[in-house]
């Protein structure tokens, strides 16, 4: 079931990778700026290439435009935002909120903050929403959808690792600081990111550029303990790069060892299986290949679109 006609859904900018990949589907994606393009008001920010369907609505104007569905991405914006930017008749709309992470508080026993029969809950991960306590508000999930350039494939010369985490100081022990560090020890190991250059690393990549820029390494590390799935780390998988990886979260799901990568729970044998890729390079482009068809089948951006247009359908029915 499918809505005919396209919708004005209202959103806020929060993670713009996946807003990009979310305005592929045919509706009209409302994003509010303020006069500060503050965090969550930034609009079309970004090098992404944002298409004519992502459009900029000053914050002034938002409570006088008219929407079909009103989209959360984050707890402020459901708990306090939506009572200064949207009018009443607004809030009364279709909801939908998209959970993007675990539970911060504890694993299991987190509640969602939405606890709304009217509302739909849609998490991005099965993990994600088997360890909420969704409460009685209906869930559903759609997994992940990235885009590569086409011409971007697995060339795997360097004979160096590389992770993509942001803010993996001030995010610590969970986004895996620790094990990076420990890893960067025994293996080369690069680490790009927001203010990845107080680790050491080397900065953030615009993300058009990140494929073509991972596509050179060896293989992707993904040393977090609890977060949800990367998409750098699926992104990567488009391209062709093995996953070496904490054997937590979605990730089990995704990388199978031998097949498309390796996965532990003890970082010593992940310092093992990277030194075994650096020194066999057809093995890892033979990982890599393993990767690319896993990402090809679960996260391709058709799928994805398909999904959502059932989502949205379903919200606004």
């Amino acid at each position: 079931m499918r809505s005919s006609a396209p919708l004005r859904i209202f959103t806020w900018h929060v993670h713009g990778n996946y807003l990009y990949y979310l305005s592929q589907v045919p509706h009209t994606f409302y994003i509010p700026v303020d006069a500060a393009r503050s965090p969550g008001y930034a609009g079309r920010a970004g090098a992404l290439p944002w298409g004519d369907n992502v459009v900029e609505l000053p914050l002034e104007q938002v409570a006088a435009t008219e929407f079909d569905c009103i989209l959360f991405q984050s707890r402020s914006h459901y708990e306090d935002d939506q009572y200064r930017v949207l009018s009443a008749a607004q809030r009364r709309l279709p909801r939908i909120y998209l959970e993007h992470d675990t539970p911060q508080v504890h694993p299991t026993n987190t509640r969602h903050p939405v606890d709304d029969p009217a509302t739909l809950l849609v998490h991005v991960t099965p993990f994600n929403a088997l360890m909420w306590d969704n409460g009685r508000t209906p869930t559903r999930v759609i997994d992940h959808g990235v885009i590569v350039p086409p011409h971007v494939r697995y060339e795997g010369g360097l004979p160096r690792g590389i992770a993509v985490v942001n803010h993996i100081a001030r995010r610590g022990r969970r986004l895996g600081a620790d094990v990076f560090a420990m890893a960067r020890a025994q293996v080369p190991l690069d680490l790009v990111g927001m203010a990845s250059e107080c680790s050491g690393g080397l900065g953030e990549i615009p993300n058009p550029e990140l494929p073509q820029f991972l596509s050179h390494y060896r293989f992707y590390f993904h040393p977090v303990r609890w977060t949800s799935l990367g998409l750098a780390a699926i992104e990567a998988m488009m391209i062709g790069l093995p996953v070496v990886g904490l054997a937590t979260t979605e990730l089990v799901t995704v990388i199978r060892n031998g097949e498309s990568g390796f996965l532990d729970t003890d970082p010593q044998r992940l310092v093992e299986a990277m030194r075994h890729l650096i020194e066999a390079p057809d093995e890892a482009a033979r990982l890599g290949a393993g990767a690319r068809r896993v990402a090809l089948e679960r996260f391709n951006i058709e799928r994805f679109v398909d999904d959502w247009l059932h989502v949205l359908a379903e919200a606004t029915a």
